[in-house]
């Protein structure tokens, strides 16, 4: 659909980003106030107290890693690509599965405040360190590129200074962050989430009255190739098939989910490891309506513009615009709507930044500061303050290098694959391996990051054919054919593609040419194949039964896998013996007095089987029930 030229933001739209932001500070002031006499320290500005409840921290973790790079990124991605990326569904299941079963049980057990505190627990010193410094780096290069993708659809739309966006951006979180820790954080990304809602609903349902209905968009998108769910090819050099996505894509977030500070944090300040893990879940839920209204939206979008591209015309130079300027053509007959959707990007890009400045804020005390110091709680408090500042002041320095890399999206995934990757696996190694030690970590971690680094450096060297990134053409007949022809090397370039490789590009240009899907696989794969080896090498073996087994996590002792022979558990084990955890004494225990009670219960009233209390979900439940079926017996004092 041909549209005439949009109009500029109004009055209204601007008020709605003043409340956005107004609402996101007060938040900050509010916690502020609320928590100024409370005595609890780091543990109640880092963590929240350890009390925070299942919805809000399942709805700041469905932020506050998607935001702004979705919002933008998801739509486009649609509109160039087509929707193999909504596999990514599928693969963050599987992340919340792994995540929930695995990783959060060990974390509980040990009560940590850092995730990388573990590693220290398992290996050494030196393997956390190197892992937290990592993860600082990684997430400095992330929320650069956070905060620049709004910044520039300010500009794109607004004509607002794009640096001027930048420094508004970085000192809002900064401003809340400081003044409310994490339980500001958690509940600014509660707001956010809502804000960010109503404007995917908002372009969705608009949207969708602009070009006669959503199905007719589909229709649209289909006709042209947008709508393609059907790309099995094994080659790892396809930029998006079902294997790149879903493989690549659960490697890639769960070292976001599974090992990043940003997100562990929010499990760790649930008030139980229950509630933590339903939060993961809950988490899922939302992702899944976040990244399908930005995939709709990317389809509606595709309709909309459909017979003139903006790329093509140069209404907008950069992919990650086409929202905004979407947003201004639809929404210019319906003052503060436009308004309503910049505000639903900025608050995704709030939220990834104030989730990461606290929690570089919170390693940076826990792994280097505490360990050499012995303050008073306070003073601690203070110094995490200060850190928020510094992390977010990097973070605003970090954007400039964002605005280098190209679409968000993409550039947003490289970055978190390259460092997520290797993180995971040396996670792996601590949980799954016993006989692996420190230097095998320390040197696998290393090993990890350097590969997958050389990887994405030699494709920024040697770009993939066009073959292999299957972008889509777009109609620019509105544009007489000089013009047309004028404008396509800039489109080439807007979308990050490149002519056919020369015949000169050496074989080694095939590995670089590999999905930036894969890159954490990568990662992932250096680290714990150069880290088992090292450990083998130098004897690990010989010690895996020195192991804390809290420490370790056998996956083959998990409840489905209970009909296997022990003989081969024990072998799984790799000699260390589950049964002295902590959590297997509680779990063993917990069951026995579950036993004990029911039975009890039946020879008191024997109408009442035992079988009727096996399904409680634990000591309390069984409690409950019995206190409400039984109380004329009064017999629930005697447990």
């Amino acid at each position: 659909m041909s549209s005439d030229e949009p109009a500029t933001l109004s009055a209204a739209d601007y008020a709605v980003f003043g409340v956005t932001l107004g609402i996101s500070a007060l938040i900050g002031i509010f916690y502020a106030i609320k928590d100024r006499r409370q005595q609890n320290g780091t543990e109640g500005y880092l963590m929240g107290g350890r009390s925070m409840g299942m919805v809000p921290i399942s709805l700041s973790l469905s932020v506050s890693f998607m935001s702004a790079i979705t919002v933008l990124g998801a739509p486009a991605e649609v509109y160039l690509y087509g929707t193999m990326y909504w596999w990514f569904l599928l693969a963050m299941f599987f992340v919340a599965v792994i995540t929930a079963e695995i990783f959060i049980p060990v974390f509980y057990n040990i009560g940590i405040s850092s995730t990388y505190e573990y590693l220290e627990k398992r290996f050494n010193r030196p393997v956390r360190i190197l892992a937290t410094l990592t993860f600082i780096v990684e997430n400095i290069l992330y929320i650069g590129i956070v905060i620049y993708a709004p910044s520039l659809a300010l500009n794109a739309v607004t004509g607002f200074s794009l640096w001027g966006a930048v420094l508004s951006t970085g000192i809002v979180c900064i401003f809340y962050t400081t003044l409310g820790g994490l339980k500001a954080v958690v509940w600014t990304d509660v707001f956010q989430a809502i804000v960010m809602l109503i404007g995917f609903l908002s372009v969705t349902i608009k949207g969708s009255i602009e070009v006669g209905g959503f199905g007719r968009a589909w229709e649209i998108a289909e006709e042209n190739g947008r709508i393609d769910f059907v790309h099995f090819e094994m080659d790892p050099r396809f930029r998006h098939t079902f294997w790149s996505v879903v493989v690549g894509g659960t490697f890639l977030w769960l070292g976001v989910y599974a090992v990043s500070q940003s997100q562990v944090q929010r499990y760790l300040s649930c008030k139980t490891e229950k509630e933590a893990k339903g939060a993961l879940y809950l988490n899922w839920l939302g992702l899944v309506i976040i990244i399908s209204l930005s995939m709709m939206n990317g389809v509606i979008m595709y309709a909309y513009f459909a017979d003139c591209d903006p790329l093509s015309t140069g209404k907008v130079t950069k992919s990650d615009q086409l929202l905004p300027y979407l947003s201004l053509n639809i929404f210019k007959n319906q003052q503060g709507l436009t308004g309503v959707v910049m505000s639903c990007v900025f608050s995704g890009s709030l939220s990834t930044v104030s989730s990461g400045i606290n929690a570089m804020a919170c390693v940076t005390i826990e792994d280097f500061i505490k360990p050499v110091t012995n303050w008073s709680e306070t003073k601690y408090t203070w110094v995490s303050k200060g850190f928020v500042v510094v992390f977010g002041a990097l973070c605003i320095g970090m954007a400039y290098i964002a605005s280098l890399l190209g679409g968000v999206l993409e550039a947003a995934l490289s970055i978190l694959g390259l460092v997520g990757g290797p993180l995971i696996g040396v996670f792996t190694l601590g949980l799954i391996f016993p006989f692996a030690n420190s230097l095998g970590a320390f040197v696998g971690l290393l090993a990890g990051v350097g590969m997958s680094s050389w990887v994405y450096v030699g494709s920024k060297a040697y770009p993939p054919n066009n073959y292999f990134i299957r972008v889509l053409p777009l109609d620019s007949s509105c544009l007489d054919e000089l013009s047309s022809n004028a404008t396509q090397s800039m489109l080439a370039t807007t979308i990050g593609t490149t002519a056919t490789p020369p015949p000169d590009y050496p074989a080694i240009a095939d590995l670089y040419a590999v999905s930036y899907s894969y890159y954490s696989c990568i990662g992932f794969g250096a680290t714990v194949v150069i880290g088992l080896l090292i450990s083998i090498m130098s004897c690990g073996w010989r010690d895996r039964k020195k192991v804390d087994p809290e420490l370790v996590h056998s996956l083959f002792d998990h409840w489905i896998f209970s009909w296997l022979p022990e003989r081969f558990l024990e072998f799984m084990r790799c000699g260390v013996d589950s049964k002295e955890s902590s959590f297997y004494r509680d779990e063993t225990k917990r069951t026995e007095k579950i036993e004990i009670n029911a039975i009890e219960f039946d020879h008191k009233l024997p109408g009442l089987s035992m079988t009727h209390y096996n399904g409680a979900i634990d000591e309390k439940e069984l409690n409950d029930e019995i206190s409400v079926n039984l109380a004329s017996e009064d017999i629930t004092s005697k447990l």
